[in-house]
């Protein structure tokens, strides 16, 4: 089997990358880097079924040879976070969406068995019943949310179409090992555990009772194999843990101080997936606890060490066009 991956350097994808290369696949990875780091594969350097392309998915001319004899696309590559995606929508749209449509067109000519889509739970805003079925109401609340959902609406509509076999995997709150060193929201892992080696005090936002379907991404990279390799296509799972979980609770097992800053507009005070359909359609589920998966990371902390040291004040700053936007 021959498999690419697209972000295969990220965070997610080198996982998945590690995931294929066990299964004995041949794989290809597409990724500029923006994100994803090149040493989150240096463990995978001296291995053979491995080819890794420094190229960027908005060039449809320069990716389009990779994807030949390809019979898996994993695609994760995409730009992540609020804020950016507030202050440069286009860098947003031009990668989750354009770069998208240049995937699925990629995938489609050359005759893949299966592309599975990284989407996102965000699509679902603040939903109005945890846990949330993927039959709830789609209410993107700011451009990386909408360009995520359309990437999502892009996949499924060329399977829709034109017969490409696709499944689209709505992610819940993903942690784990090669989390984002950066980001002031959805690399809370990375901003807690800087902040932990650097003697400083956890920044919670708000008062730290909001709960996250946190999934470990070992979990993630399974339930993208058994996808892939099922009967099922043009359709649509959510993907959690099984469970929901407070930042404090987050906090309690980091072991550090905390200190509050405000709560952010558009953000739900709870996120928590509910997984029963993909337990019934795929028989897949999660297996990691989250006091496992934090233990993981903990091992794993020296990844950590060079991230950015938020506080309080930095992120006020970095955050304000957050504010200015969503808090109408």
């Amino acid at each position: 089997m021959i498999s690419l991956v697209t972000g295969g350097c990220g965070f997610i994808g080198s996982h998945m990358v590690d995931r294929l290369l066990a299964e004995g696949h041949t794989v290809k990875v597409i990724d500029n880097w923006t994100t994803g780091r090149p040493e989150n594969l240096e463990h995978q350097k001296d291995n053979p079924k491995l080819t890794v392309y420094h190229m960027d998915i908005r060039n449809k001319e320069e990716i389009e040879p990779v994807f030949q004899g390809a019979d898996y696309v994993f695609h994760f590559a995409a730009l992540a976070d609020i804020v950016p995606s507030i202050q440069r929508p286009w860098d947003y749209y031009s990668s989750n969406v354009l770069g998208t449509y240049n995937v699925v067109e990629c995938a489609k000519n050359a005759g893949i068995r299966k592309l599975v889509y990284a989407a996102s739970s965000s699509c679902y805003g603040i939903p109005d019943a945890y846990p949330t079925k993927e039959t709830a109401e789609i209410r993107p609340q700011y451009p990386y949310a909408l360009t995520k959902r359309l990437g999502e609406e892009t996949v499924l509509h060329w399977g829709q179409v034109y017969g490409l076999p696709v499944v689209t995997l709505r992610l819940f709150n993903v942690y784990g090992t090669r989390s984002r060193t950066s980001g002031t929201y959805g690399a809370v892992f990375g901003v807690f555990l800087a902040q932990k080696l650097a003697g400083k005090p956890f920044t919670v936002v708000g008062d730290g009772t909001q709960t996250r379907d946190f999934t470990y991404v070992t979990d993630i990279a399974d339930a993208f194999y058994t996808a892939a390799m099922s009967d099922v296509v043009q359709d649509t799972f959510n993907v959690g843990s099984g469970g929901t979980y407070s930042v404090n609770r987050l906090c309690e097992l980091l072991g550090g101080e905390i200190t509050h800053i405000p709560k952010r507009p558009g953000e739900p005070d709870c996120t928590f997936a509910d997984t029963t359909k993909i337990e019934k359609a795929l028989g897949w589920k999660a297996k990691v606890s989250f006091e496992e998966g934090v233990g993981k990371v903990l091992d794993n902390i020296d990844y950590w060490r060079e991230a950015p040291v938020w506080t309080p004040d930095s992120i006020g700053e970095a955050t304000e066009d957050w504010f200015k936007y969503l808090g109408r």
